[in-house]
């Protein structure tokens, strides 16, 4: 608590930031006809089509016509995006076959905490106040810093008006499972001033996709959401805006432990605040200052039926980050740098006291023009760390404009992401089992501890020479833009290679059989691709869209144990023994190597009704060695293929008043085993009201 009153203290440094003038300058290379922004590539304004960055963007729009409610529902439905469950119930974005935990996930520009095993849940998001979402696809780090590496997810809410009369909306939508959504915004703006209020409620009964009679695949919950936001005009040349973000979510708890079945609670708090202003110095320099803090609360218990704890765990987590930014524009030049700091700090079960981590960092950045052709962004951030080695992020990227239809893009950059504190600072021991998890940072000291106990049969050689490092990426994506009349194609060549994974390894092992494991840079893997993604507009009213993306994704160190033939299976009905070739390694484990989607939509103008159809397809994918090699090979056993499709029919009643009808997985597929976070077939009905 002592700490947190300096750290805005610090914000006072010097910093150097260039970014555009008063007012956004024009693209050179923009095409009048296209009207895609894109912010987070570059933090300035910039179109799509010139962007040397793989961006995607989906629209308030798009998210409307989609009938959905929650962000995750959005995200699965988009090339190259996957959104995969974690053991504790949870959804992350699989991106470029890189974990969720390499993606960071921002609201407005700010990053979003509370990942409690490294996947930040994003059913935790309500979509009906997003103005857009910017996906920025290879490592970011030179932005964003840390868990950047894979890439950034932006959500940009809806602006709020300066002088406007009170307006807003209200939205129900009811669903299958007793889901009830019900949303409303309130805007209003005098003079120099605007105000908005957000709220947002949502109330599932869940459901289950193996009846066991008490517990349920998905356990019934309901969440509130907040979000005010103040928009303030000081001057011409000062101006800003503080918001805050309130999240309250209480679900149903079960679990059956030594065939005791228990019942609890389980909850989630999380609150932020974000204050945004621009300090216009000139006409063409601007200073950008932007503070930002956070708080994550989780707890959850279990009782038994005389009403007595057996289990309480607690997540208590602050970020802080002030940063500050200068901006400024010559010519066809932008320049960007900025200074800023973090500090995170976390307490919760199985951690000894609170911990924290603090850093500092320095970004550049510019933007620039030669002739009319060639657009190149060169950027690099310096972290400055104190509880791991500090890391540099670079990257270039480079648009060529081949004609006024087509431009080709490449990008180049280096990402990483830190140790969190779970694997610094862990010290876990599971009762039931026996075996233990212990941080990087408290590893020696409490296997000393266990050995003079007499707990510990031996001690595997450990080599804690160094501190544990971030894993480190390098991304490369080449591609392309084309656009002409009605017709637009964009097509990515990905390639990730991330070394120094951290990853779980035995260290000890106890007097009970069961091992004790802790943290270390081990496994180097890589990642490589492509995308594509076209769209189409007939006359007619009918929109056709098409995506696919194919993904091969690998560990090195299997790579090289199969090309010195060291890895063997055995046949199941022989029961001989052979030797793995390189062409029987499938590669890592719940990636498949073919995804796409088919979406379509028509609008009958004169009835005023729009009917919108998805099908996304899945190609098969691995979760598990079954043959025992520690390897996923053809021999194995795999989640087979399969196939979702999702319809919605709005209805304009008056220039008012919408209607909405849908279903999504009308085909009813289901999977307990193994995708658990799929249910059944989900009817719907949404009725919106603009006032």
């Amino acid at each position: 608590m002592k700490k947190r009153g300096y750290i805005y203290g610090s914000i006072c440094g010097v910093l150097l930031h260039g970014f555009g003038n008063a007012q956004t300058p024009n693209d050179t290379l923009t095409p009048q006809k296209l009207e895609e922004v894109v912010v987070t590539g570059t933090r300035t304004s910039r179109n799509v089509a010139t962007l040397p960055l793989p961006v995607q963007i989906i629209t308030a729009a798009q998210i409307q016509k989609s009938g959905v409610s929650r962000l995750n529902e959005i995200i699965q439905e988009q090339t190259g995006l996957l959104m995969v469950p974690d053991f504790g119930g949870g959804e992350g974005i699989q991106l470029q076959g890189l974990d969720a935990a390499y993606v960071q996930i921002l609201v407005d520009g700010q990053p979003l905490m509370g990942r409690r095993a490294g996947t930040l849940d994003l059913s935790r998001i309500t979509v009906h106040n997003i103005e857009r979402i910017e996906i920025v696809k290879g490592a970011s780090s030179s932005l964003y810093g840390s868990e950047a590496l894979a890439g950034v997810v932006n959500i940009i809410t809806k602006k709020t008006p300066l002088n406007t009369p009170l307006q807003g909306n209200l939205m129900y939508r009811i669903a299958s499972f007793d889901t009830h959504d019900f949303a409303t915004t309130l805007t209003y703006g005098k003079k120099k001033v605007g105000l908005e209020w957000f709220a947002n409620y949502f109330k599932t009964q869940g459901y289950t996709l193996v009846p066991n009679g008490f517990q349920q695949t998905v356990e019934p919950y309901y969440n509130l959401t907040l979000q005010p936001k103040i928009r303030l005009q000081l001057s011409d040349r000062f101006y800003g805006q503080w918001s805050t973000r309130l999240f309250h979510q209480e679900q149903v708890y079960k679990a059956v432990i030594n065939t005791e079945p228990l019942s609890g609670i389980s909850r989630q708090l999380e609150w932020n605040v974000s204050g945004l202003f621009h300090h216009e110095l000139t006409a063409n320099k601007k200073l950008i200052y932007d503070l930002y803090a956070t708080r994550y609360q989780a707890d959850e218990f279990l009782t038994q039926n005389n009403q007595q704890r057996v289990e309480t765990t607690t997540f208590d987590q602050w970020f802080y980050r002030p940063e500050v930014r200068f901006h400024a524009q010559w010519g066809k030049n932008r320049f960007t740098s900025g200074v800023g700091m973090t500090h995170e700090s976390l307490d919760r079960t199985y951690f000894k006291e609170q911990v924290a981590l603090q850093s500092y960092y320095v970004l550049g950045q510019w933007e620039g023009y030669l002739g009319d052709s060639w657009n190149i962004l060169a950027g690099f951030r310096y972290d400055r760390h104190f509880q791991y080695p500090s890391q540099w992020s670079p990257k270039l990227a480079l648009n060529y404009r081949w004609n006024e239809h087509f431009s080709l893009k490449i990008a180049a950059g280096f990402g990483y992401k830190a140790p969190d504190l779970r694997q610094l600072y862990f010290n876990f021991t599971n009762a039931t089992v026996g075996y233990a998890v212990l941080g990087y940072q408290v590893v020696a000291a409490q296997l000393a501890q266990l050995q003079n106990q007499g707990q510990l049969l031996f001690v595997y050689p450990l080599d804690r020479s160094e501190p544990l490092k971030p894993e480190r990426s390098f991304n490369l994506n080449w591609g392309g833009y084309y656009q002409k009349e009605l017709f637009t194609l964009e097509y990515n060549l990905f390639y990730n290679r991330i070394r120094d994974l951290i990853d779980t390894r035995a260290v000890a092992q106890q007097t009970n059989g069961q091992n004790v494991f802790s943290y270390f840079n081990v496994d180097q893997i890589f990642t490589y691709g492509l995308e594509i993604n076209s769209h189409y507009t007939f006359k007619n009213g009918h929109h056709f869209a098409a995506g696919y993306q194919y993904l091969m994704a690998k560990d090195q160190s299997v790579v090289d144990r199969l090309q010195r033939g060291e890895v063997f299976a055995r046949d199941p009905v022989t029961l001989n023994t052979f030797a793995l070739s390189a062409q029987d390694y499938f590669g890592l484990y719940n990636r498949s190597k073919h995804t796409a989607n088919v979406k379509w939509r028509y609008r009958i103008p004169r009835w005023k009704t729009e009917i919108h159809t998805r099908i996304l397809y899945r190609s098969k994918y691995g979760v598990f060695d079954s043959n025992g090699n520690a390897i996923l090979d053809r021999y194995d056993n795999f989640v087979q293929g399969y196939m979702l499709a999702n319809l919605t029919l709005s209805q304009e009643i008056t220039p008012k008043i919408n209607l909405q009808l849908g279903v999504n997985n009308a085909l009813n597929y289901t999977d307990a085993t193994n995708i658990p976070n799929l249910p059944g077939r989900q009817w719907l009905a949404r009725i919106h009201y603009q006032f």
